[in-house]
């Protein structure tokens, strides 16, 4: 039966000319350079033009494009962008072959690659070369994720929103292969890899550890992004690289010069950490898209995204301080609140919000986060309250570029904490909002647990802000430093912070410079130093000098959109820096032409898109969207037992209609416990808790020591079942361990000891009184 009426169906041929793609990736230390060569063969009977939008990390650095047809290969050339795309259309309506590659305008994450004019039974292999940062992890892992899943961009009407606009998807697993190979190499021992796909044995090539290679495994099917997750020993030591220039590139340019990128781990004085803040706003902001609606997962067990969201709500609001400001916001095509303004903290105040949380769905339309932060950022800030602000999304985005420069125009205001939910969320979104909101991001993906890392997040946004940041540089002589990377703004204990400098000049003999990074943290002094090797670091070829390339075109384009008088001028200048680094940019693109070729072509081009995994469950929408319509993609329509894929001109914005429920999961003893948690860190003696522990209430009452408050043994019961059972998941429940402790030290009791003693019979555990922290 077919769900929609009046959509014109758009049917694709079962030729697709994406067969295979095969990807060699090198990691050394915190950098990934990434090969990815896109096989393409021409299985129809006239010229073909294939299109093929498809995501890239965030930060991306793309320094190369080349295409091979038979034994001919043709380097691309970067050049400015309308120039590139009238040489491509140029060179395709004459019938010769031609590559384009571009980034999008709007997200620069999405890049479109078009490959024109390719004659009937013709190969063509197609080459990328990107460098990208490892970003570290809570575990102290550095992360390289390989890009699988593009999902539809929401883009309402009139929006124009480019190239996210053509983001293709279909139901199911797309037809062309992944194959892809890992070489690690480091100064440091390799721990091991991890993945959350299929590898094959994990091989090393040194005795010491310092080299290894993995494969991953045949039959990647696209529904879920490659994550690849390296284990250095001692990873969280500052480093740093310095990089030779070329003798060729003009005097004084970026890539003449020697480049050092820095890394630095601040330590925060132990004195100021053993107590976290007990004051804050906290807003949080959920999306409530018909796209939450979709699986965490496709595995055994999964929940939707909003129910997941939902879980970690309750937990964020059980973990908040007594008299902190707080309030939930969700979003879709339109956005509510559930108090006119945030409230303070307490039982009542959490009991409205925790009725609220359980009544979210997925119903609330497109993704338009713009106007949910405008109106969060009208309201005034509480005074001796820092904001926070913790948004959760899938991240389906058009405008990114307009959402960023709004969450930097108020970075002086709040700290933003980030949560990409699901395959496919947008990265350039996710990392953009925490980065220029002086946050952290996380991405949750495939079968991760959505708590742990929201939880890792709201301890950084306990912490307390660091301020008056400043770096000094000490160099020989001779030696004079142009840093490259943005004024640094945040600084969270144990996180990695990056910064890339130019070293203009001649040494007049000194081998070591100096980086020092000074800060106030709760009004005292702090000062972390590194000392670096002026020597060049060997077989980088030129990957720290792109990365810098293109951290500062990412600095020019946010000064050029921010209303800057020169506004050509720094275009022309981010022009020339792509340029010289031969690294994409928004004003840029990758062109190569096959001047040898030539072929007549009557008529226009047949044009096929490729597809892209899309990771939303298009099929459980096929029965009734009611209102709002569907987004621009590829949706499916039910037909007797037939799947058929269309292409959809956008009536309206999102979906809404999309399954209405997961299966049940196994009941989660952890948030049932904290589910009855008071807001004050108590709980109460009665059935529901004993039912946690597996007792009858009347157990709990007969174990209880004659001189105990009810209360009092409930909650030390909660806290030795927290440490004596959940020990492994310590990281979910720390901040409601802490209100237990605080509450229980606040009430007077008589021998806590004896206790714990009989909490411990009675729950079958062994806690002492010094783990409780009480």
């Amino acid at each position: 039966m077919s769900c929609i009426c009046d959509v014109v169906l758009l049917l694709l041929c079962d030729s697709v000319p994406l067969k295979s793609i095969s990807v060699q990736v090198r990691v050394q230390d915190h950098v990934a350079t990434v090969s990815s060569t896109l096989q393409y063969v021409n299985e129809e009977e006239c010229p073909l033009e294939a299109l093929f939008v498809f995501p890239l990390p965030a930060d991306a650095a793309v320094c190369h494009f080349s295409a091979k047809i038979g034994e001919q290969e043709i380097v691309a050339e970067v050049q400015d962008r309308e120039s590139a795309r009238d040489q491509y259309d140029d060179a395709v309506s004459s019938g010769q072959q031609a590559f384009l590659l571009e980034e999008s305008a709007e997200s620069p994450d999405v890049f479109r690659l078009s490959v024109g004019c390719l004659s009937a039974g013709q190969n063509a292999a197609v080459t990328i070369i990107y460098i990208t940062e490892l970003a570290v992890q809570a575990d102290h892992s550095l992360r390289f994720c390989l890009p699988a899943v593009l999902n539809p961009r929401y883009t309402p009407a009139g929006s124009g929103a480019g190239i996210v606009s053509e983001i293709s998807s279909g139901c199911g697993a797309v037809p062309y292969t992944l194959t892809l190979s890992v070489h690690v190499s480091s100064p440091k021992p390799i721990s091991k890899l991890e993945s959350n796909c299929s590898l094959d044995p994990l091989v090393f090539l040194q005795s010491d550890h310092t080299q290894a290679t993995v494969n991953l495994s045949p039959g990647h099917m696209f529904d879920k992004d490659f994550e690849l997750f390296v284990f250095y020993q001692d990873t969280h030591q500052p480093s740093a690289i310095v990089e030779t220039g070329v003798t060729t590139a003009p005097p004084g340019s970026l890539m003449r010069d020697p480049v050092v990128m820095i890394s630095l781990y601040p330590e925060f004085p132990e004195e100021v950490m053993s107590s976290l803040a007990t004051r804050g706003e906290f807003v949080f902001v959920i999306d409530r898209s018909g796209s939450m609606g979709s699986m965490m997962h496709y595995g055994k067990g999964a929940k939707m995204r909003i129910e997941s969201a939902k879980d970690t709500l309750l937990l964020l609001l059980k973990s908040l301080p007594m008299g902190c400001y707080f309030n939930i916001y969700g979003f879709g095509s339109h956005f509510e609140s559930f108090f006119p303004k945030s409230v303070v903290y307490n039982q009542e105040t959490m009991d409205q919000a925790l009725k609220r949380v359980k009544e979210m769905k997925s119903d609330m339309g497109g993704t338009e986060i713009l106007k949910p932060l405008k109106h969060i950022y009208s309201q005034r800030c509480h005074p001796d309250h820092p904001r926070q602000l913790l948004v959760f999304t899938d991240g389906e985005v058009g405008n990114t570029k307009e959402v960023l420069d709004l969450v930097k125009s108020h970075a002086h205001s709040h700290r933003c904490f980030s949560f990409g939910i699901g395959e496919g969320a947008s990265a350039a979104l996710i990392t953009g909002m925490a980065r220029e909101g002086s946050g952290h991001a996380q991405f949750i993906t495939d079968t991760d647990r959505m708590q742990p890392k929201v939880m890792q997040s709201l301890r950084f946004a306990l912490q307390p802000a660091v301020v008056n940041i400043f770096v000094d540089w000490t160099l020989p002589d001779g030696l004079t430093v142009e840093t490259l990377s943005p004024p640094i703004n945040v600084l969270f204990q144990g996180q990695r912070t990056l910064i890339y400098a130019q070293l203009k000049g001649e040494s007049s003999g000194g081998s070591e410079g100096t980086v020092t990074v000074k800060y106030s943290l709760k009004d005292q002094p702090v000062t972390n130093q590194l000392h670096f090797c002026l020597k060049p670091t060997e077989e980088t070829g030129l990957s720290i000098h792109r990365l810098a390339a293109r951290t500062l075109i990412r600095s020019l384009e946010q000064e050029k959109r921010s209303g800057a008088a020169d506004v050509e001028g720094i275009r022309n200048r981010m022009v020339e820096l792509s340029v010289q680094a031969g690294v994409s940019s928004v004003h840029t693109a990758f062109i190569a032409v096959n001047k040898d070729s030539r072929q007549t072509v009557k008529g226009p081009l047949k044009r096929r898109r490729v597809l892209a995994y899309d990771s939303d469950e298009f099929d459980d929408m096929c029965y009734g969207v009611p209102q709002m319509g569907i987004r621009r993609g590829f949706a499916c329509f039910k037909q007797s037992n037939d799947d058929v894929y269309g292409d959809i001109d956008i009536y309206d914005d999102g979906f809404d209609a999309l399954a209405e429920a997961a299966p049940e999961s196994q009941k989660d003893l952890l948030l049932q416990l904290v589910s009855l948690q008071k807001a004050s860190g108590c709980w109460d003696l009665d059935a529901t808790l004993a039912d946690v522990f597996g007792k009858t209430e009347d157990e709990l009452t007969n174990q209880k020591p004659a001189q105990v408050d009810g209360s009092v043994w409930a909650t030390l019961l909660a806290l030795i079942w927290l440490y004596g059972c959940k020990i492994e998941q310590q990281v979910e429940w720390q901040f409601v361990a802490m209100k237990a402790a605080s509450w229980i030290g606040s009430q007077k009791v008589g021998d806590l000891s004896q206790c714990v003693c009989a909490g411990n019979v009675l729950l079958g555990c062994q806690v002492t009184k010094e783990t409780l922290g009480i």
